[in-house]
């Protein structure tokens, strides 16, 4: 079984592919390659669930995109603020997230508030990082954070979900919203 995110090349060998919800959603013929750059990239983006060799692993469906690049940011937009690639990356088990806050957002006087969380590929969500270097102090989690001026952030992942327990090796999405607008990337675990 090979999943090529980068090239958005799918091939299952002789694997039946299910839906979130266990019904069968397409069957592969041994050696098949499915190139997602075919298909119509308005589609959305399907969570589905492998079976091989009778182990169940949950997938992004990069059948319906042109490839998970479609989920992430990486030009920066208008808005004054940017989310950097986290480092390491890949990482095990910690990593830092720099972000930039630029001087527009500050210049109405305003503090803009910042959240900064981590998805699973499933996009649901499995942590929030904490603040480094903030007026509040170190390991405040960056959920609504406050901050006092313009210049380069970071945050802190220690790789372990919600309830402390280390993640699983994978892609996770790391996503920036500052006032309500949103930048997101992609980030490895490795074990």
């Amino acid at each position: 079984m090979t999943l090529d995110w980068g090239r958005a090349i799918v091939a299952l060998s002789g694997r039946t592919v299910y839906d979130a919800v266990g019904e069968v959603y397409f069957r592969v013929s041994p050696g098949e390659l499915i190139d997602t750059n075919a298909t119509d990239p308005a589609q959305p983006v399907i969570p589905f669930i492998l079976r091989a060799s009778g182990v169940w692993l949950a997938a992004l469906a990069v059948l319906a995109v042109s490839s998970l690049r479609a989920q992430e940011t990486v030009e920066r937009p208008s808005g004054g603020f940017s989310l950097g690639q986290n480092y390491p990356n890949p990482f095990n088990p910690e990593t830092r997230i720099p972000f930039d806050l630029d001087e527009e957002l500050f210049s109405d006087g305003d503090t803009p508030v910042v959240s900064i969380r981590i998805f699973n590929i499933l996009q649901q969500l499995v942590a929030v990082p904490t603040a480094l270097r903030h007026p509040l102090g170190e390991g405040v989690p960056v959920s609504d954070l406050e901050y006092p001026g313009p210049g380069r952030y970071e945050a802190y992942w220690d790789g372990t979900d919600g309830s402390g327990r280390e993640v699983a090796s994978g892609i996770y999405l790391m996503q920036l919203t500052v006032n309500g607008a949103s930048q997101t990337r992609k980030m490895y675990v490795t074990k």
